[in-house]
C-alpha cells in the first residue's frame, strides 16, 4: 500500500425530507448566493423546498450553469458573487451545478479571469473561497464530498479539471430523484461505475480491503441497475445508487492505492469536442482502454472479472477470459441503454486524430504507470470505433 494523507470535511446529511435543515445550517446574518441549473428544481419541488427553508435567509440566485458547466457562464455568477459581496453559496442541483461552484466560490476573491485558475492552478494564487454547501438533485459525479470538478470552455472546446475546496456540507435526499430521466439515470451509474474503476482497475496486492470496498460499490451497481431502471420511484434503491456514486469519489477506496483516470481525460475531450454526454462517454472509452491495456492490466482485469462477473480463467487461455470479462463490461453499459461505440455518434478518425494532436502537443501522459500517451490514446480511440 503507498503512502497516504486522507481527510474529508464534508458533512453529510442524508435521507427523507433533510433539505429542510438548510433553515439551521446556515444563520441568518450572512448573504448567500443560491446557484442552479436550467429550471429543472422548480418541475420537481426541490426549488421550494430550499427557498422555504431559507426564508428568514439573505439569498440571491444566479441561473443557468449547463451541464459541463461552461466558464463563460460562470463568469457571470462570479461577477454577481462579487457585486454582491457574497459570504456563502449553495449549489442546487447534479455535479454540474457543483463543480461550477467550486470555481465560482474560489473566483470571487481572486483578481484575474477565472479560467487561469482551471489551466494554470499552478501560478494562480487565491484568497480564501467563499464556504459553500451543496443540495443534490443528481447522483453520479461525487461532487457532493470532493473537492473535484470539470470546468469546459466553448471558445477553445476544451475541458479540464480543476481542484477547489470541499463543500461544509451535502444534502442528499434520494426523494428528488425520482423525476430524473432514465437517460440521465443510465449516465450516471456509468460515471459511478467508471470513477471507481479508475481507482480500482490497475495493479493487485496492492490494498485488499481498498479492493473489496471498490468491489463492493461495483457490485452493488449492477444488482440495483436494472431494477432502477425499471423502477426508478423506489427509495431504497435510489439511496443505494446514491450513496453508492458519494463513496465511489469521496476519497475513500482511493486510499494508499494507484489510480488510472485515463477513460475519463479522453472521454473529456469527446465531450469538449461533441458535446457527448459525460457519461456515455466513459462507456464508450472504458472498454476499448481495457482492451488496449489488456497486458498490462491483465492480473486486476482477471480479479474484477472472476469477483464481479465470475468469470475464471479458463486454464492458460488467459486472453480468453480477458476478452469475456471486456465485453460483460461493455454489455452492462448497454444494458443501460447507452452507445459504446464512436460510430454509433458519428464520430470518426477526423476527431481522433485532433485528440491525438492535442495530447501531443500538451505532452499529456495517463494512467497509473504514466504510459498512456497521444500514440496510446489513440488507439484506444481507434478501438472505440
Amino acid at each position: 500500500m503507498n503512502n497516504f494523507t486522507f481527510q474529508n470535511p464534508t458533512k453529510l446529511i442524508f435521507g427523507r425530507d433533510t433539505i429542510a435543515q438548510l433553515t439551521t445550517l446556515l444563520p441568518t446574518n450572512i448573504k448567500i448566493m443560491l446557484t442552479f441549473g436550467g429550471g429543472s428544481v422548480k418541475k420537481n419541488g426541490v426549488y421550494n423546498q430550499v427557498i422555504s427553508a431559507l426564508q428568514n435567509h439573505n439569498i440571491i440566485e444566479f441561473w443557468g450553469i449547463e451541464p459541463n458547466p461552461k466558464i463563460e457562464t460562470l463568469r457571470k455568477a462570479i461577477e454577481l458573487g462579487k457585486q454582491e459581496n457574497v459570504d456563502f453559496i449553495v449549489a442546487v442541483g447534479g455535479g454540474s451545478t457543483l463543480d461550477a461552484t467550486k470555481l465560482i466560490a474560489a473566483a470571487i476573491n481572486y483578481d484575474g479571469d477565472a479560467w487561469q485558475l482551471v489551466v494554470d492552478p499552478k501560478n494562480c494564487k487565491v484568497q480564501k473561497a467563499v464556504p459553500f454547501g451543496t443540495v443534490l438533485t443528481m447522483p453520479a459525479t461525487g461532487s457532493e464530498m470532493n473537492s473535484g470538478a470539470v470546468i469546459s470552455s466553448i471558445e477553445t472546446k476544451e475541458k479540464y479539471s480543476y481542484r477547489g475546496t470541499y463543500p461544509q456540507f451535502s444534502i442528499l435526499d434520494p426523494q428528488v430523484t425520482f423525476s430524473l430521466p432514465l437517460y440521465q439515470i443510465a449516465c450516471g451509474i456509468t460515471d459511478t461505475f467508471v470513477h471507481v474503476m479508475e481507482q480500482y482497475l490497475t495493479v493487485t496486492n496492492c490494498s485488499p480491503l481498498m479492493d473489496r470496498w471498490a468491489e463492493g460499490i461495483l457490485s452493488t451497481l449492477i444488482e440495483i441497475a436494472p431494477q432502477i431502471m425499471e423502477n426508478k420511484n423506489d427509495y431504497n434503491l435510489m439511496a443505494s445508487y446514491m450513496i453508492c456514486a458519494t463513496m465511489g469519489l469521496n476519497g475513500f477506496i482511493a486510499m494508499g492505492v494507484p489510480q488510472d483516470w485515463a477513460t475519463h481525460y479522453i472521454g473529456h475531450e469527446l465531450t469538449a469536442l461533441h458535446g457527448v454526454t459525460h457519461g456515455e462517454s466513459l462507456a464508450i472509452v472504458l472498454p476499448a482502454l481495457m482492451t488496449v491495456l489488456s497486458q498490462q492490466k491483465a492480473d486486476k482485469i482477471l480479479q474484477y472479472g472472476e469477483r464481479i462477473w465470475g468469470i475464471t480463467q479458463n486454464g492458460d487461455n488467459k486472453a480468453l477470459a480477458i476478452a469475456q470479462i471486456i465485453d460483460k463490461t461493455e454489455n452492462f453499459f448497454r444494458s443501460l441503454g447507452l452507445k459504446t461505440r464512436l460510430n454509433e455518434l458519428n464520430i470518426g478518425v477526423d476527431t481522433i486524430n485532433e485528440i491525438e494532436k492535442r495530447f501531443t502537443q500538451r505532452k499529456t501522459v495517463l494512467g497509473e504507470l504514466e504510459n498512456v500517451d497521444a500514440q496510446v490514446t489513440k488507439a484506444i480511440l481507434e478501438c472505440c470505433l
